[in-house]
Order: C-alpha cells, then structure tokens, then sequence
C-alpha cells in the first residue's frame, strides 16, 4: 500500500471524518481521495489548496514559518489540512461531532510522509 492511501485510510478511521484528500497545494488538485457521499472533494480541495497557499505566503511575509496545520471551522463541520512534503496537503472534512485532537494527530504523522 502507498503511503498516500495509508495517510487517507487512517485519517478516515477517525470517528467524524467525512472524508479524507491529498491535495496539490499550488493549484488544488486532487491527487488521491476517500470521500463518503456527499462530499465534494473538488470544492474542499480548491478551497484548501488556496488557504494553505495564502497562509503560507503570508506567513513567510511576516518572517514566519509557514502554518503546520490548518483548521477552517463552520457550523457543519470543518476542513482541516496539514501540510507534508513535495506541496501536497493532507486535508479532511470532519462532521462538527468528529474527535478534531486525534484527527489532527492522525494528519500531522501521516503529512510526513506523504509521496
């Protein structure tokens, strides 16, 4: 198994995570995916690649390092993303009763070691 599909399934097994994409974060395509239906990994993966892409810069402007994670919150769940190697981004779409700790645990291990 790759390690891209090892970093969707175990993000999936978190309890509330609707979905799980590696992203390309210079344009926000979607490289591999494990979504639920209803999920619109196209949308989620172009709204992230652009935050993680304008935090970055942001970032870098102010003399920081760029955000380790990313978590966009909203009244039907959130988005959160963890940047790994090579400007891919692990992101998920999490239900607003997902356990948000180990779901970020779970991203930032498995953003390592993207490839």
């Amino acid at each position: 198994m790759s390690a891209t599909r090892t970093a969707l399934d175990r993000v999936t097994r978190v309890p509330g995570v609707r979905g799980a994409l590696v992203i390309a974060a210079a344009d926000g395509l979607v490289v591999a995916e494990q979504l639920m239906d209803g999920v619109d990994g196209r949308a989620a993966a172009a709204l992230t690649g652009s935050l993680v892409g304008r935090l970055a810069r942001t970032a870098e402007s102010a003399g920081l390092r760029p955000p380790a994670f990313v978590h966009l919150r909203g009244d039907a769940g959130s988005v959160l993303a963890a940047p790994g190697p090579d400007d891919l981004v692990l992101v998920a779409v999490v239900s607003p009763d997902a356990n948000l700790g180990l779901a970020r645990l779970e991203m930032i291990e498995a953003a390592e070691r993207l490839i």
